[in-house]
């Protein structure tokens, strides 16, 4: 049964994830080695990947690499005879974005692939080889997931023809990322920090080029095109600017969006890389949409704002999805942006708002509002300093602020939540009693959420989280509490799952800070944004 017919309370629940149009490109990339800025001997190339990534030889994992690509070629090949379904935008859109996710599959294992060949390669990533081919490997194996619950409220029988298919690929990538080593369980997480400090910390990857640098420490920008809606800018549209803007550059290509209001749907596909989104900030520069489930979307093709182009960073902007929460699935804001920032950016919605879909995210001091499972989906994410804000949903509906979806514990995926402030919302406070918020819930096996050094209102309930159905996952998931504050971060009441823990010691989460979760020392400081390597005490 789909997850969204599992829920144990009156409220409509996820029933689709979704994608975006794009093509097969199969890049050759990447890296230096499985440490930082470490380099191997050409002759010694595939020993040192199988003692150090790897569990088994290069050929080997190449070879799986290459028999996954041909699965997803013939399974695209049959989606792709089904053709345009004029009338049914729910099924058009779901074989749409199954093609599209099937080619974001086929990059992420083409990246792999071409990583695990020549670790000397250098591309736009951390450097990191071992945490990328994890990082990747976990992105493709999300997708043919997102593909299948597109098909939601359909009644093709495409869902069946396609299903053996994509599980076949997914049996194939879990078998892959079974085989990167998961590497040793902690490295130094250092403090405080910013660009241009703490010595070789602060080493800029080899893809920052020098103009960056300078642009993104000095807090400065030129814009590369300016959007306004008034007419004062060289577009007056943003997606007119995005179309301008260069495929696959190395170089960061700025955007500033002037004040205004932008009444239109925004994709930055996969070949845009490194785009810079600078408004004049949140509730000045809005980007505004109301596509949802109900009106025949896709939860993924729903987002207002998508991006999938991977060194995204967006800043003063706030995102919505004006639906409301009659309309269910609605999202405001959707990324699998690779080594992606936002803010100080706003996303805004009820059900679904903010779609984490894969790759590895930071939000700093954003806001971010919603009902039923507001931040949800599979990526590597972090949010420090970051205001989470509960809204009134439908009657009897239950708030519930995460649903992570990690479904093999060779995931490196999760959520950490440090230093953030979780609220009600001013439509909210009246009903704190009678409407329940909760921390999150299992969307899938290996859920896995940690909220540490935050401040929670009474907004909370004491039992903290909420279980999918009955007791689906509570073994398997991994949720944390770390020095948490206010009224609603008591213990005492909290759930006694067998995957819940109360954590005291910083050992235990000193994996889920910014340097070590998202490797943010490697490639943060290019950003000009400002954040806490590790746990800041």
């Amino acid at each position: 049964m789909h997850p969204s017919m599992n829920h144990s309370y009156p409220t409509t629940t996820r029933m689709s994830k979704s994608s975006l149009p794009l093509f097969c490109f199969l890049l050759t990339i990447l890296l230096s080695a499985c440490t930082p800025y470490a380099t191997a001997s050409s002759s010694s190339t595939s020993d040192y990947l199988q003692s150090e990534c790897l569990k088994v030889p290069v050929s080997q994992f190449v070879g799986s690499v290459q028999s996954t690509l041909d699965i997803i070629r013939d399974v695209v090949s049959i989606i792709s005879n089904f053709g345009n379904f004029f009338g049914d935008r729910r099924l058009s859109n779901a074989i749409t974005d199954c093609l599209d996710l099937l080619d974001f599959s086929s990059d992420e294992l083409s990246w792999s692939m071409s990583a695990s060949q020549n670790p000397k390669g250098k591309h736009n990533s951390t450097g990191d080889l071992r945490s990328d081919l994890k990082t990747w490997l976990s992105a493709a194996l999300v997708n043919q997931d997102t593909c299948i619950d597109g098909f939601e409220g359909t009644n093709s029988i495409l869902k069946t023809l396609v299903a053996t298919g994509l599980t076949q690929i997914t049996s194939s990538v879990q078998e892959l990322l079974s085989n990167v080593d998961p590497g040793p369980s902690s490295k130094s997480s250092g403090n405080d920090f910013t660009s241009g400090k703490n010595g070789k910390k602060s080493k800029f990857p080899s893809w920052v080029q020098v103009r960056d640098r300078h642009l993104l420490l000095v807090n400065g920008f030129t814009p590369d095109a300016i959007v306004a809606a008034d007419g004062t800018g060289n577009y007056t549209k943003i997606m007119d600017a995005v179309k301008a803007a260069p495929e696959t550059s190395m170089r960061r290509y700025i955007i500033y969006i002037k004040k205004g209001v932008y009444n239109e749907y925004v994709e930055i596909k996969k070949k845009k890389w490194n785009i810079m989104m600078m408004g004049d900030g949140m509730n000045r520069t809005i980007i505004t949409g109301n596509r949802n489930f109900i009106d025949g979307w896709t939860t993924f093709r729903s987002a207002t704002f998508a991006v999938a182009g991977r060194g995204f960073i967006a800043r003063d902007i706030t995102f919505e999805n004006t639906a409301g929460p009659a309309k269910h699935q609605a999202v405001a804001f959707r990324s699998d942006s690779d080594l992606s920032v936002c803010y100080r950016c706003e996303m805004k919605g009820y059900q679904d708002t903010l779609y984490t879909h894969t790759m590895r995210q930071f939000y700093r001091e954003c806001r971010i509002s919603g009902t039923v499972d507001y931040i949800f989906g599979d990526a590597t994410a972090v949010f420090q300093d970051c205001q989470i804000v509960s809204r009134l949903g439908l009657p009897n509906q239950k708030n519930t602020i995460t649903a992570h979806g990690r479904k093999d514990p060779n995931q490196p995926t999760g959520y950490s939540m440090q230093f953030c402030n979780i609220t009600a919302d001013i439509d909210l406070l009246p009903y704190v009693n009678s409407t329940y918020t909760y921390l999150g819930r299992p969307w899938k096996n290996f859920s896995r959420t940690i909220i540490m050094q935050s401040y929670m209102s009474d907004v909370i309930r004491p039992e903290g989280w909420l279980p999918w159905n009955a007791d689906l996952y509570l073994d398997t998931l991994y949720y944390g509490e770390y020095m948490n504050y206010g009224p609603g971060a008591g213990l005492g009441k909290r759930v006694n799952w067998p995957g819940y823990h109360v954590l005291n010691a910083s050992s235990q989460v000193t994996n889920f800070t910014v340097s070590q979760f998202l490797e943010g020392n490697l490639w943060l400081p290019s950003t000009g944004v400002r954040y806490t390597a590790g746990l800041g005490v």
